[in-house]
């Protein structure tokens, strides 16, 4: 897997509409929770489903790339699945999921964005952040 991590310079509304993206990001995943609480012997697949269906609800979320959904409900995914293994290993405190109130990323997996050349990505879901130019960024490591 290749994780890339970079500064960039960014316009405002660049930079609202990355805000926007990761607010959407964290409602998805804040909402899988809750959906996970409410409702008994839901698994991975639902929260899956689940993306779908905030989508077709709510407008911002349909904005957000479909990966970049799932990617996040398979974040609140990991944590109740941490929860369960640290309950049956009796791991004290067990460490009940929480809702999530300050997220910084949005996981963009395979689609979503394009490397445009060695300096410049840009990222193609419906919030319109556009082409975005490196300042700096670490050299890879696989």
């Amino acid at each position: 897997m290749i994780v890339l991590e970079f500064k960039a310079r960014v316009k405002p509304t660049q930079a609202t509409a990355i805000d926007d993206a990761i607010r959407t990001a964290q409602f998805v995943r804040n909402k899988a929770l809750r959906y996970w609480m409410d409702n008994q012997g839901v698994g991975k697949y639902d929260l899956s489903k689940l993306c779908k269906d905030l989508a077709g609800e709510f407008p911002f979320a349909k904005k957000l790339n479909s990966m970049a959904r799932q990617a996040s409900a398979e974040r609140a995914w990991s944590s109740i699945s941490r929860f369960y293994e640290n309950g049956k290993k009796g791991i004290k405190p067990v460490g009940f999921p929480k809702f999530k109130k300050h997220s910084r990323s949005v996981e963009y997996k395979t689609s979503g964005w394009k490397l445009l050349g060695p300096k410049r990505i840009t990222f193609t879901d419906g919030f319109g952040i556009g082409e975005l130019r490196y300042l700096s960024m670490p050299p890879l490591w696989l």
